[in-house]
C-alpha cells in the first residue's frame, strides 16, 4: 500500500477523519457563535466580511466535507480522509519551505495532551534542518478567559513547543498544560520577541489560538482544526492562514504519530 493509502486507513481507523467524535450539535452551535462574531469562536480571526450561518455551512462542506445539510442538526460530523491527506500535503510543503529557508519558527499548542509530540517532532525536524525554534515570553502570565471565568496562566515551551499552563491547578510533574482557544498567548509570545528586538518567526505552527492569532496579525501561519472550528477554515478563505488541515483534534495522541511520519517525509525531513 502507498504512503497515502496506509496514512488514508488511518485517518478512517483512528476517526481523524470519516466519522468523528465531534458532535453536529458542537459545529452548528460554533457556527452560530462565529456568525455572531462572538470572540470564543473568532479565536483570533478578524474577518474582513460576514459570515452567516450557510456560507459557514458552505464553507465547512468545502474545506471539511462536513454534512452542507442545514437540516442535519444532530450526530456525529464527518471529515472527509481526501480533503485531509491534500491538506496535509500543502501543510508539509510549508513546513519544508521553512526548511529550506532556514526561517525561525515558532510551534504553540491549545491542545497539548493530544497534540504535543505531533508539534515537537516537527520542531525537532526543522530544527536540525538549521531553523530556530522560538521561545519568547517563556513563563510570563497571560489572563484568559475560561468557562470558570477569567484565570491567569503561565506560558510555557515543552520541547519547543508554546503551551499555558494554569499555576493554581495543582497539578504537577505530568500535567501537560491547559486545553485553550484563545490568541492571547501568541500575541503575547509574538510582542516579546519585537520588543526583545529577537528574530520573529518566519512561520507559526499550531492550532486554535496559535494559528488564528498569528495570522491576524500578518505571519505565515499553517495548522491543524477541527470541523468545530470554523475560524481557521474562514483564516484559510480570506487569506489570513495559509493552510489548515481538517481532523478530529481531540483523539489519543499516539493516532498521530502516523501524520508525523507522513509530513516530514512529504517535506524531505525524514530522519
Amino acid at each position: 500500500m502507498s504512503d497515502t493509502g496506509a496514512l488514508r486507513a488511518h485517518l478512517l481507523a483512528a476517526r481523524l477523519a470519516g466519522e468523528v467524535a465531534t458532535a453536529r450539535e458542537d459545529s452548528l452551535r460554533n457556527y452560530r457563535l462565529f456568525a455572531a462574531r462572538d470572540p470564543r469562536a473568532l479565536i483570533g480571526i478578524d474577518p474582513e466580511r460576514s459570515w452567516g450561518q450557510r456560507e459557514l455551512l458552505g464553507l465547512m462542506a468545502d474545506r471539511c466535507g462536513v454534512s452542507a445539510d442545514p437540516l442535519h442538526t444532530s450526530g456525529r460530523d464527518v471529515i472527509d480522509p481526501e480533503r485531509t491527506l491534500a491538506a496535509l500535503d500543502a501543510f508539509a510543503l510549508a513546513i519544508a519551505g521553512a526548511a529550506r529557508r532556514g526561517v525561525p519558527v515558532l510551534f504553540g499548542t491549545g491542545h497539548p495532551r493530544q497534540l504535543l509530540g505531533f508539534y515537537a517532532a516537527l520542531a525537532d525536524a526543522v530544527s536540525a534542518a538549521g531553523c530556530e525554534i522560538l521561545t519568547p515570553a517563556q513563563g510570563r502570565c497571560v489572563d484568559i478567559l475560561t468557562r470558570f471565568g477569567l484565570r491567569t496562566h503561565h506560558l510555557d515551551y515543552v520541547r519547543g513547543v508554546a503551551l499555558v499552563r494554569e499555576p493554581a491547578s495543582g497539578r504537577r510533574g505530568g500535567e501537560p498544560g491547559a486545553h485553550s482557544h484563545s490568541p492571547l498567548p501568541v500575541r503575547l509570545a509574538l510582542a516579546a520577541a519585537a520588543e526583545s528586538g529577537g528574530p520573529l518567526p518566519g512561520l507559526v505552527v499550531g492550532d486554535h489560538g496559535w494559528v488564528c492569532g498569528a495570522g491576524q496579525l500578518g505571519f505565515e501561519a499553517i495548522g491543524l482544526a477541527d470541523s468545530d472550528d470554523p475560524a481557521p477554515f474562514v483564516g484559510e478563505a480570506e487569506g489570513t492562514v495559509s493552510v489548515v488541515v481538517p481532523l478530529d483534534d481531540a483523539v489519543r495522541s499516539g493516532h498521530y504519530r502516523p501524520l508525523t511520519r507522513y509530513v516530514l517525509k512529504r517535506a524531505c525531513l525524514s530522519q
